[in-house]
């Protein structure tokens, strides 16, 4: 084989050809799942589940996957991306199920590769939801916890594998598992995997899978990077377009207050204590700024725990139970939560920093108005962020609201008693203007003769006689 040949072999280049479907707008009638032909057993735990009418992602998604065709899907975050390409999936593998407990009746068939930790969980937790009522094994893999109890699970077998690029290459390495029989692969949230700098690894990963195989790369954003990689890793993808490119839910009301310095952090806890709120998210930027957040928040008065990078997955998945099950007000949160954090009925959501990159405002506020319900996303601005602002509503070709929050007065606690040598406490409920305006008094002390006499005054000794003194120069004389 010549070195062309042998390039080409490692790295598939299919011609381009694309063809787009769009259903913009959505299909008008719905659409239900029973419609699709899915395997009994899936249909039962598609049923179980609640599911009644596929969304239009689904609805156009689903038949195409079914017969094998490499798909492209962009829609807007919570209108049921993992559905659209899961529920196929399964039925496609339907033919390879085995009851037999032999870890080699159980190979890698469908790989599904997402950037981060949070979203390969939640994938994983909806396609063992799809699957509980068939043979078909699925496990997960993700760095920041210990690979042992991975490299086990992995041992036994699976036939579909969530993972992340990073782990699912160190266990690669340690031969916990083969991809030479993977004839699914799927790029979930594949526009975050460009921006945290995935592309090398992707491509590693591709290089081990058998160049006969079916390729899903579905995202909520659409950009000219995005294409070529799908027409790169895909064969003939068709683009699904159910909506507006970029575009934001409609059932989520948009709003921007111009706010800076500590006004911000006051904002959150007027909101969430003048309108009673549970379970909002606050983005930040940084990882210093997230967790100094929640510290004050929890000073105020709000539950509230932070998640971002710096954290160990046990505390980033310790906080994220807490927040579904409600014991939390507030969940800070860098950029880490904007995917894969579904939890229904979250009311709003609070750009505390906008987001350098303007993509990423439209996978934040998509953790609010998920399944159709109502969501409410509320942006804090200070005048050097307005550029943010005017990037985001280029993007999505929506302006934004401004509007004016009137914020109660800042209560400042100030410290009474205190005086000079004597002890130091704080009153909350003493007025702020009592400290800053009043003149220092000091406390009374008791009466002593000797304290209305002035101190005498120090004596000073020059340095240069002092050290004479100490090295036993004799006695000096005293000014």
């Amino acid at each position: 084989m010549d070195a062309r040949a042998c390039r080409q072999r490692r790295a598939p280049h299919w011609p381009q050809m694309t063809e787009t479907l769009r259903t913009d707008p959505p299909v008008a009638q719905p659409v239900p799942f029973s419609t699709f032909g899915l395997h009994p057993g899936i249909m039962q735990a598609v049923e179980a589940t609640g599911y009644v009418s596929a969304t239009p992602i689904q609805a156009a998604a689903i038949p195409l996957v079914m017969e094998g065709r490499d798909v492209m899907g962009a829609a807007q975050t919570g209108t049921g991306k993992t559905a659209a390409f899961s529920l196929p999936i399964l039925h496609r593998l339907m033919p390879f199920a085995s009851t037999s407990a032999s870890p080699a009746r159980h190979p890698v068939r469908a790989l599904i590769l997402t950037p981060t930790r949070e979203l390969a969980d939640q994938v994983h937790a909806n396609v063992a939801l799809y699957s509980s009522r068939v043979p078909l094994r699925t496990a997960v893999v993700f760095g920041g916890v210990d690979i042992r109890p991975q490299r086990d699970l992995l041992r036994q077998g699976c036939e579909i594998l969530i993972a992340t690029p990073g782990r699912l290459l160190d266990h690669i390495e340690q031969r916990n598992v083969s991809l030479s029989q993977v004839g699914i692969l799927v790029l979930d949230e594949a526009d975050r995997m460009l921006d945290m700098g995935f592309l090398p690894d992707l491509d590693r990963i591709v290089r081990l899978l058998p160049e006969n195989r079916q390729g899903l790369l579905f995202s909520a954003t659409f950009s000219s990077e995005i294409r070529k990689l799908g027409r790169t890793f895909l064969r003939n993808p068709v683009e699904i377009e159910v909506a507006r490119p970029n575009a934001t839910a409609d059932n989520v009301t948009q709003i921007a207050y111009p706010l800076t310095g500590d006004d911000k952090r006051r904002a959150v806890v007027h909101l969430i204590k003048s309108r009673n709120l549970n379970q909002v998210i606050v983005f930040s930027n940084t990882k210093i700024g997230c967790s100094r957040l929640a510290r004050q928040l929890l000073q105020d008065g709000v539950r509230a725990e932070s998640i971002h990078g710096n954290k160990s997955q046990i505390e980033r998945m310790k906080a994220l139970d807490a927040f579904k099950a409600g014991t939390l007000e507030v969940l800070v949160a860098t950029d880490v939560a904007a995917r894969g954090l579904d939890v229904a009925g979250i009311p709003c959501v609070i750009n505390y920093d906008l987001p350098y990159n303007a993509e990423d405002y439209v996978h934040r506020i998509g953790r609010t108005g998920r399944a159709g319900a109502s969501g409410e996303a509320i942006a804090f601005y200070s005048p050097d962020e307005e550029r943010y602002l005017l990037d985001i509503e280029k993007l999505i070709k929506v302006k934004i609201p401004r509007g004016e929050l009137e914020l109660p007065r800042a209560s400042r606690r100030r410290p009474v008693g205190s005086h000079r040598g004597g002890p130091r406490h704080w009153n909350d409920e003493a007025p702020v203007d009592d400290f800053f305006t009043k003149p220092y008094v000091p406390a009374p002390q008791d009466e002593d003769p000797a304290a209305s006499q002035p101190a005498p005054r120090a004596t000073v000794v020059p340095a240069r006689r002092a050290v004479g003194v100490l090295l036993g120069g004799g006695a000096h004389k005293q000014p």
